[in-house]
């Protein structure tokens, strides 16, 4: 695949700071949370609780600043912004009287949203789509002079491809439209995205800093927590069983069993890596519509102690989805816009902190976090 521009360069003859956000799944929670929460940070309306990227030890990293995000998208839905920040008041989700003050700042990001696809009835092959998603990433750049543009997926999860099947996923028309306009890429969903034998040369040849898979923000977040105890007081865990109650387009889109599979997978994955064994148990993911933006997760930790002592864990975790991955989105935009101002290139594993399925490096969230810190530390040390 030919890189037939690049978004990532400057446009205009003066120096610009200005970073690009482009979501895919602009008109999504997450989204919609990433862009009022940004807004109402920068304005000093919120603090910015979740985000790392905002403590001490990220100070003096070069890190583009949140005043200098310019947010844009693809989505297949039609839902502006500003209804969409109402309609996450009305949830719970955004605290009462921040979407009129950041009215202006979800209308400007609501502009700068693309019709995605494939939709029903497309026609259009998977060439045709490539090149109209990167069309419209190059044009972003370039009407917004921006320094550089890091798409981020934050869609709803779609099942793993057939084998057999010709057409890349949306996940991956997505991701090869960031390779083809130089464009750093992130992928905080289970979904294929750059994943696939199809994109491997591009990737490797496009030179492009890219990290992901699936956010880790809530049940995996706490697995990754308590594993790392089991093994470190060995303590053999002999099942582990988990059950999430969600509603939203997550629990709308994690009710196809494709789809949950590939959730799941993730959640399963940091047990084996971290246990060195898959313990006995599942994960079972309901879709409860009236939940909407919230999810309860349980956990029952079978494990055994001393002389054989049969022994029980169990854990519930109850928040909001969008509100834990909003932080990390926005942090994972910064790290990843630095990266590749400096040079960096291919996977990150050292933000393997944020995610399900890092791209290599320790599974443990201790560990992951130090890699994170020494990450800081490398960032710092390039300017």
């Amino acid at each position: 695949m030919n890189n037939d521009g690049n978004a990532s360069k400057p446009r205009t003859g003066g120096q610009t700071t200005r970073t690009g956000v482009w979501f895919v799944g602009a008109r999504g929670s997450v989204a919609t949370t990433a862009v009022a929460g940004c807004a109402a940070v920068t304005a000093g309306l919120h603090r910015p609780t979740g985000m790392v990227t905002e403590t001490p030890p990220f100070d003096g990293t070069g890190l583009p600043s949140l005043s200098s995000l310019v947010f844009g998208g693809h989505d297949t839905a039609h839902s502006p912004l500003p209804k969409r920040a109402d309609q996450l008041t009305d949830a719970g989700v955004l605290p009462h009287g921040l979407a009129p003050a950041v009215h202006a700042e979800l209308r400007a990001a609501d502009e700068e949203i693309r019709p995605g696809g494939p939709i029903p009835g497309d026609t259009r092959g998977d060439e045709e789509l490539i090149a109209d998603f990167a069309a419209d990433l190059t044009s972003f750049c370039v009407r917004n002079a921006l320094a550089r543009v890091v798409v981020v997926n934050v869609s709803s999860t779609e099942p793993p491809p057939a084998p057999e099947d010709p057409r890349l996923p949306p996940s991956s028309l997505y991701a090869a439209a960031a390779l083809r306009t130089g464009c750093p890429y992130v992928n905080f969903t289970p979904s294929t995205g750059l994943h696939t034998p199809a994109l491997t040369t591009a990737a490797a040849a496009a030179g492009l800093p890219h990290t992901g898979r699936d956010g880790k923000t809530g049940q995996t977040l706490l697995r990754a927590v308590l594993a790392p105890m089991f093994v470190q007081r060995v303590l053999k865990v002999r099942a582990w069983s988990g059950t999430n109650l969600l509603g939203g387009g997550d629990g709308a889109a994690l009710a196809d069993p494709g789809a949950a599979a590939a959730k799941n997978a993730g959640k399963e994955r940091v047990l084996t890596d971290i246990l060195g064994h898959t313990p006995q148990g599942e994960v079972h993911i309901d879709d409860v519509p009236v939940l909407g933006d919230w999810k309860t997760a349980w956990d029952h930790i079978a494990f055994e102690g001393f002389l054989g002592s049969r022994m029980i864990l169990q854990t519930i975790w109850q928040g909001c989805d969008s509100a834990l991955a909003a932080p990390l989105v926005l942090d994972l935009a910064r790290l990843v816009a630095r990266s590749h101002e400096v040079g960096l290139s291919g996977p990150l594993p050292e933000l393997g902190f944020y995610f399900k399925d890092p791209d290599g490096g320790p599974s443990g969230l201790s560990e992951q976090f130090t890699a994170l810190l020494s990450f800081a530390d490398r960032l710092r040390g390039t300017k």
